[in-house]
């Protein structure tokens, strides 16, 4: 009776390890065809970012010359949280999150209010500081960014009502395949670019021109990180499901060798029993 339960108890193991082999193998095809897509949009979002980086650069080339800088009376700052809607991409938009967590758990957090562009960003920070968003702008990720959808976030952080000093747009920086970093751009209310000491090296800019290059500018910015965050988050998703197909790969080979010991030991014990019992009836 003893050995009844212990191959029943054997063949329940074989079948369920046969069923967690299964489930593996199929979760290493998934993350092998995530990688493969993940590449090939890689490629693309790389190759529009060369193109986007005149956008971001000349904006803030433009604060660096006039020497801009945030006014002393008005404390209120922005921050602007670059994400997206997707995850299984590694710590990218975590990053992001950290960077405005570390900052609103400072002294003179009460003046900051955040825009998450993402859904992952509002995620990990309205637990603990929901107070201070004020606007989430969703759909982002799921196909590339166009200015278009930086034209259309620049005018709700336009229409949102709060009046702002400064602030920055926190963004994930591309390096390499393998590499990214936190980064930040400049923001400056239309007050403080007009008291900006040297304003008056650009001819022509009346009170029409300032405005109108103050709402490009800031899409232009917004465009820029969008096509950063795009291109490192493509990168850290490739990387991410080639580590999982690996580590994918080692589990199927432990269950194999885990599987294959399991069913010998229940070969080699109905062996023992039909000789066992072959031998009781001589």
């Amino acid at each position: 009776m003893v050995v009844n339960h212990q191959q029943s108890r054997n063949m329940a193991t074989l079948k369920a390890i046969s069923i967690r082999l299964k489930s593996v193998k199929n979760i290493q095809k998934i993350t092998q065809s995530m990688k493969m897509v993940s590449a090939a949009k890689y490629t693309r979002a790389e190759r529009e970012l060369k193109a986007a980086r005149p956008y971001g650069e000349g904006a803030v080339q433009f604060y660096e010359k006039a020497e801009v800088a945030p006014p002393e009376d008005e404390p209120k700052q922005l921050f602007i949280a670059m994400t997206s809607d997707r995850g299984l991409c590694g710590a990218v938009h975590t990053g992001v999150s950290k960077v405005i967590r570390t900052r609103l758990s400072e002294p003179g957090a009460e003046n900051i209010k955040v825009i998450c562009v993402g859904d992952k960003s509002r995620a990990i920070l309205q637990r603990l500081y929901s107070k201070h968003i004020i606007s989430v702008c969703n759909e982002i990720g799921r196909l590339p960014p166009t200015f278009l959808d930086a034209a259309r976030i620049a005018n709700a952080i336009m229409t949102s009502g709060y009046d702002f000093g400064s602030g920055k747009i926190i963004y994930n920086k591309f390096k390499s395949v393998v590499s990214y970093a936190q980064s930040n751009l400049p923001l400056f209310s239309r007050n403080a670019v007009e008291s900006a000491p040297k304003l008056a090296v650009y001819d022509s800019l009346d009170s029409d021109v300032l405005q109108s290059y103050m709402e490009f500018s800031l899409a232009s910015m917004l465009f820029y990180a969008l096509k950063e965050g795009a291109c490192s988050e493509q990168s850290s998703r490739m990387t991410a499901m080639d580590n999982a197909s690996k580590n994918a790969g080692e589990m199927i080979d432990k269950l194999t060798l885990t599987f294959n010991r399991t069913r010998q030991a229940v070969i080699t014990r109905e062996l023992i029993e039909i000789i066992s019992g072959a031998a009781a009836l001589d």
